[in-house]
């Protein structure tokens, strides 16, 4: 397939466009801080409208996690399918299904960061980066650049998924 190489860049262009937009526009700031509240590591929302505090563990922060990863995936999926269509490439369903599940599963992994507990922390710790991870300091925020970098590493992944018997129309 001599076009491979193009659908693949047009397709990862597409989804990493998507996952900018479903990780900052769409998601929730309910769900971006309550995502990695545990029974041991409870997180406390404060509404910005209302002021109300909760206290949230383990199932909301699961929850506000699983949440947050179904509209990232959604997200995904309506850029790169419109995008797709607009670039006449016709994406096999399988593929682009398959590739969607890679974004999903990997993306729960890996923002599903309890402290102490969560897969890029131990990643990091086990790599030699566990400070770089930590550092809060000098404009620079460790974990969000490796988190960043996990998941342009999976879309990369998917994209390469997503181009399995694709066609140009």
């Amino acid at each position: 397939m001599q076009h491979r190489p193009a659908v693949f860049a047009a397709l990862l262009g597409l989804t990493r466009a998507g996952s900018a937009i479903g990780d900052f526009w769409v998601q929730s700031d309910f769900c971006a801080r309550v995502k990695g509240a545990s029974d041991d590591h409870p997180v406390t929302y404060v509404d910005p409208a209302t002021e109300e505090k909760t206290t949230h563990g383990t199932a909301d922060g699961r929850k506000a996690c699983l949440t947050h990863c179904l509209t990232y995936t959604a997200t995904q999926a309506i850029v790169a399918g419109a995008g797709a269509r607009a670039l006449g490439i016709r994406v096999h369903p399988a593929a682009a299904a398959a590739a969607l599940a890679i974004s999903f599963g990997t993306h729960y992994a890996a923002d599903r960061r309890v402290p102490g507990k969560g897969l890029l922390e131990k990643i990091a710790t086990n790599t030699g980066k566990g400070g770089f991870y930590k550092l809060a300091d000098f404009g620079m925020n460790g974990a969000f650049h490796l988190d960043s970098a996990w998941h342009h590493g999976w879309e990369t992944v998917a994209a390469v998924v997503a181009t399995t018997k694709a066609t140009t129309r």
